[in-house]
């Protein structure tokens, strides 16, 4: 039996609308991940240091900058809160430029910049999957962000 026109052109629009949300899914983990991932993955010329965690509010952590070769002391910058920073922690950083704000250094902050990238890739593998029928291609998907928080969850 052959199918109608209309049908492979149903079809062929969902999928096209399902590889458009992957894709959104995808490109919107990315830049979230960028927004903090940038500073250490371009970290030449930039600040070096650690902070003392001496404090934290609702949504960030504080402490004084010890600054590693060229950096500037500071007696305050501002990490944000996560699992990854707690009271009392020493944490190697890098400065954003132009701020008093500070992103962690080394593999674990490394991995826990890309860990938006690593929901959206499982998000991602779900609609690969099921609307998409890519079986072989959601596992990998799915698999490639579980590692990535994995990774994260034991780096941390």
């Amino acid at each position: 039996m052959k199918r109608s026109t209309s049908h492979r052109a149903l079809h062929y629009g969902r999928n096209a609308v399902l590889g458009c949300v992957v894709l959104l899914l995808l490109v919107a983990g990315v830049l979230s991940s960028w927004a903090s991932a940038q500073h250490i993955v371009l970290a030449k010329g930039r600040e070096h240091g650690s902070i003392t965690v001496t404090g934290c509010g609702a949504d960030v952590c504080t402490g004084p900058f010890a600054p590693t070769g060229q950096a500037t002391a500071r007696s305050r910058v501002t990490i944000a809160r996560s699992v990854a920073v707690k009271k009392g922690g020493t944490y190697p950083v890098v400065v954003k430029p132009g701020t008093d704000e500070v992103v962690r250094t080394g593999l674990p902050g490394f991995l826990h910049s890309w860990v938006p990238l690593g929901g959206a890739l499982l998000l991602a593998a779900l609609i690969i999957g099921g609307g998409l029928r890519l079986t072989r291609t959601a596992w990998g998907t799915g698999i490639a962000g579980a590692a990535l928080l994995v990774a994260t969850f034991i780096a941390l």
